[in-house]
């Protein structure tokens, strides 16, 4: 078993997790900028972390400090890219997965022309990552669109917000298409059920009586049509460039083999994947239209849009994956966090300091079933642990559980790639510690790289390696060969 030539071998951030700068450089803010550290809120309350009423947005946007919104401050990646871009290069990044803040090029979204200093920046970004001879990996929108956007049209519920969102994309490809081969549209995309604010824009009380899930599924239409129509303007800007899609893989097994948690967990799986199926297919799954019409889910279409599904489907098949749950019918069943969601807990698997049960053998199942079912390239572009890292007199970090992490998925993955899965690449999550997007903590630590900075803001942000940045750099160097 070995992975291929030219496997691409890197890491993932985000801008509104790193970048920090929110009102730096003509920067607008983002839905992120108004994101609260709720350091009492339980982890199995997911939201209580993301609930977002006008309320708390105008309470926020109030407060121009950045204790409260962590987000804000980041790791100050905007001013320390450069000595972070060379840690990255000094580990063997063959690739590096980030992402544009949209406020930073359109700072309300509406603007008829882009933002200089937020394009200037991003050129310089990618201009030093091709001379470090590491491959750029651009998600679009991730978790960061203009605050503007949501409180005046309740986000992606309205439909001009595809217009404001495809004149972005252009603007991106104008600018950075020549420095950028592989792109990703929405980050998660399947996550707007989940956390509607933080993903789309929607405010629940904005969207009247028909309701949060209605406007759920209108504005998941409406970024599927902008995805649509982005990769087909990038196809025929830069034909050599490719589109991927990003889904969250939530591998989901039945808690036992009763028909009743197989027939539960199946349509639960299905769910999930509906998301990559019409990105992949150019076309709504039957079953799913089905789904929402017994629900009474009416999805508002223009003419030309199933049209645009069709055309601007995407190269290439992204997730990301942390953890397992099973599923089950009995309402007693204990059930524990995952990545913004809550699970039936396995008995069979150990669980992170956050709750998130490991389960490496998913992600061999998760890569063999989605190959199986789309026959397209797959990409891994977020998996990690999120651990309490503890620094010695000394300044070192001694991290074993991570690089025990990491080594089961590598294994599983060699495994996949064995059974004959095509697979570009890993990026993990995070290389370098930053602000967590599910409860904006600094103290749940998944990098490669240690930043001094603690919950509230309070450090030096200097930069320092821990025993797992040596040990990804010698896996790296080898190609996966040598993974003691």
């Amino acid at each position: 078993m070995s992975f291929p030539e030219g496997f691409l071998w890197g890491g993932a951030l985000a801008a509104n997790q790193a970048e920090g700068a929110w009102n730096v450089g003509g920067k607008g803010p983002s839905v992120a900028d108004v994101a609260t550290y709720k350091p009492d809120a339980d982890v199995k309350d997911y939201k209580a972390h993301v609930f977002m009423s006008m309320d708390a947005i105008q309470k926020a946007m109030k407060d121009t400090d950045d204790i409260g919104y962590p987000k804000r401050r980041g790791i100050d990646f905007y001013h320390h890219y450069k000595e972070d871009l060379a840690l990255f290069a000094e580990m063997g990044f063959k690739v590096l997965r980030l992402s544009i803040a949209w406020s930073r090029i359109f700072p309300t979204g509406e603007e008829a022309e882009p933002n200089e200093e937020g394009l200037a920046f991003y050129e310089e970004v990618l201009k030093e990552m091709r001379r470090l001879n590491i491959e750029p990996l651009v998600t679009l929108s991730h978790y960061e669109m203009p605050l503007h956007l949501a409180t005046k049209y309740n986000g992606w519920t309205d439909r001009r917000v595809v217009e404001y969102f495809v004149r972005f994309a252009k603007a991106c490809f104008d600018r950075f298409g020549k420095y950028v081969k592989y792109w990703l549209n929405f980050n998660e995309v399947d996550s707007i059920i989940r956390h509607p604010f933080t993903t789309a824009g929607i405010v629940p009380e904005l969207c009247g009586e028909k309701g949060d899930l209605a406007c759920c599924y209108q504005a998941l239409h409406h970024q599927l049509v902008a995805a649509g129509i982005a990769a087909k303007i990038l196809h025929e800007q830069w034909p050599k460039a490719q589109m991927g899609c990003m889904l969250t893989k939530l591998m989901t097994y039945p808690r036992t083999c009763a028909p009743e948690d197989v027939a539960v967990t199946q349509k639960k799986n299905l769910e999930n994947m509906f998301y990559a199926d019409v990105q992949v297919f150019g076309e709504y799954p039957r079953m799913i239209l089905r789904d929402l019409e017994k629900h009474g889910f009416e999805i508002k279409m223009e003419t030309g849009d199933l049209e645009i599904l069709k055309e601007g489907t995407v190269d290439f098949v992204s997730f990301s994956y942390y953890m397992s749950m099973t599923e089950s019918v009995d309402p007693n069943a204990e059930r524990t966090p995952g990545n913004t969601v809550l699970g039936v807990k396995n008995p069979y698997l150990e669980s992170s300091d956050w709750g998130w049960q490991v389960d490496p053998v998913g992600l061999r199942i998760s890569l063999i079933e989605l190959y199986d079912r789309y026959r397209k390239p797959l990409f891994i572009v977020e998996n990690g642990i999120g651990a309490k890292d503890t620094v010695e007199a000394d300044g070192s970090v001694h991290d074993p559980y991570r690089i025990e992490y990491f080594r089961r998925h590598f294994k599983e993955m060699e495994r996949a790639i064995d059974d004959g899965v095509e697979l570009m690449g890993y990026t993990s999550w995070a290389p370098i510690d930053l602000i967590s997007a599910s409860t904006n903590q600094m103290s749940k630590r998944y990098g490669f790289i240690y930043v001094d900075q603690d919950d509230m803001g309070n450090g030096t942000l200097k930069r320092s390696r821990k025993d797992s940045f040596y040990w990804y750099q010698k896996v790296i160097r080898s190609n996966g060969a040598d993974m003691d």
